[in-house]
């Protein structure tokens, strides 16, 4: 009966389920993050923090398997995407985009009372148009409560009285809240009440945006343990934004427009490869 400190300051007891779970989320077999949970369970001291204990994780699993510590590192790497979040909202247009959406970001569309509104993105797929808001959180612990759900379903409510969309009669026009970290229960509960999509950190279950990510490899260029501050700002301010884009580069003629030497990127793409590779 261990106390550690969770991402809120918090105590709450160790346990050996949630570590072994975390290194099999990261697609480590059963035996091997039984073994990894032992080991910390050998090391763990009460007053250690959590974020110790991923870290230590995270080396076990590099001893075992690069690939799984860096997919180990997603969540962290989702808040690297920082620190606003207008990267992170680029980061949605191209997972949407990945999924057959045409996607417009940073809008503003008029309402009915309003003059207008600033929008994330605008996607839309054959019958179906999205109003979208992304709530981006890089600081642990924090859930999307009610508060913002009000606000965007007030919002969306205007929009649709307003002149944007009455073209659109014969598309179906929902509004979409999109976050890296988890929604509250309430926030579950007034979405479910009002018609509001939520997409966000294991949620919905089994189908969250870990879940996304994961199965369709769109993993952010900030998993890559290589990659340098100075680096990241120039990949995103050209829509680089997957690891996979890393792949693509035609690295002389990237190399050449940005003035950087190609010895920067090598161990971006070893790792991209590493991380992709199936």
């Amino acid at each position: 009966m261990i106390d550690i400190i969770n991402s809120k300051g918090e105590k709450e007891l160790f346990s050996f389920r949630k570590v072994s779970r975390s290194a099999r989320r990261a697609g480590a077999d059963a035996r091997t993050a039984k073994k990894i949970a032992e080991i910390i369970k050998s090391e763990v001291f009460s007053g250690m923090k959590t974020i110790d204990i991923f870290k230590r994780v995270r080396e076990l699993l590099e001893e075992k398997n690069f690939q799984l510590a860096i997919r180990f590192s997603l969540k962290e790497a989702m808040k690297k995407l920082g620190p606003d979040g207008f990267n992170f909202e680029k980061y949605i247009g191209r997972v949407l985009e990945n999924g057959g959406f045409k996607v417009e970001i940073n809008q503003y569309l008029p309402g009915g009372c309003i003059e207008g509104y600033e929008i994330d993105f605008i996607a839309s797929k054959d019958n179906l148009i999205y109003v979208g808001e992304c709530k981006y959180r890089n600081r642990a612990g924090e859930r999307i409560d009610t508060k913002e759900l009000l606000a965007n379903h007030a919002r969306f409510l205007d929009i649709l009285s307003g002149p944007y969309f009455k073209k659109e009669k014969k598309k179906e026009i929902k509004t979409i809240m999109v976050t890296n970290t988890k929604f509250t229960a309430r926030a579950k509960r007034y979405a479910r009440c009002k018609g509001v999509e939520l997409f966000g950190w294991r949620h919905p279950f089994n189908e969250g945006l870990e879940h996304l990510i994961e199965k369709e490899k769109l993993y952010p260029i900030t998993i890559l343990p290589s990659l340098k501050k100075h680096l990241k700002e120039l990949f995103i301010s050209q829509q680089i934004m997957l690891a996979q884009d890393i792949l693509e580069l035609n690295v002389p003629a990237f190399v050449e427009k940005n003035n950087i030497s190609a010895g920067a990127l090598e161990p971006l793409i070893k790792e991209a490869n590493i991380l992709l590779k199936v």
